[in-house]
């Protein structure tokens, strides 16, 4: 099942903004397409979100190929109005569920209400889940499903995404660390000198 993010970066209020109108288009197309194209992450912003986290299902990966990439907005900001910039820019990128997911005993799982739009079934059954991976802290809230054991399975890809994602972020920060060392060698008080003839 692919997971999608679309993410404002580091770019600044607008292009929060942007990601916000972005899954607004996404969410549009997919309707008419009549694809389900669900939300199950998204981090708020005061203007919109620093990014968004949907799935889909894998027969409509020729659609959303369309989708990958950095996509562009063009309008004045209404945060800064008398900025000179009209040009704002998010990248939507897809990232394949990890074979390999957590086991069960490492997470620990809670039923919960969902939230939002539903009506009765919303109000009456604990629904959504709420899973925090034990040895990391990484936790997830899932509530698109309607049963239990759907918002279960998908709190584990989306721990295990995550987990994928911190080994990454690690990884590339002992590089980069690596690297920065080239840059701190001092020149001079040597630890050991030698000389060659």
């Amino acid at each position: 099942m692919p997971i999608v993010q679309i993410s404002a970066a580091l770019g600044p209020a607008e292009c929060e903004l942007a990601v916000k109108y972005t899954l607004q288009e996404i969410q549009k197309e997919a309707k008419k397409q009549k694809i389900q194209l669900e939300v199950i992450e998204s981090n708020t912003s005061v203007h919109g979100y620093s990014s968004v986290i949907c799935h889909l299902d894998d027969i409509h990966q020729n659609w959303l190929n369309s989708w990958l990439g950095t996509i562009q907005w063009t309008f004045q900001s209404p945060v800064r109005p008398h900025h000179k910039h009209k040009n704002w820019f998010v990248g939507i990128s897809q990232f394949q569920t990890p074979q390999q997911l957590p086991a069960d005993d490492t997470i620990v799982f809670q039923a919960c209400r969902a939230s939002g739009a539903g009506g009765q079934h919303v109000n009456t059954t604990d629904s959504a889940i709420h899973a925090t991976h034990m040895s990391t802290g990484i936790s997830v809230k899932v509530m698109s499903e309607r049963s239990q054991h759907a918002n279960k399975r998908l709190a584990k890809e989306l721990i295990a995404l995550k987990l994928q994602q911190l080994i990454e972020n690690q990884q590339a920060d002992h590089k980069q660390a690596q690297h920065l060392q080239h840059a701190l060698i001092e020149r001079g008080n040597p630890v050991k000198a030698f000389k060659r003839n």
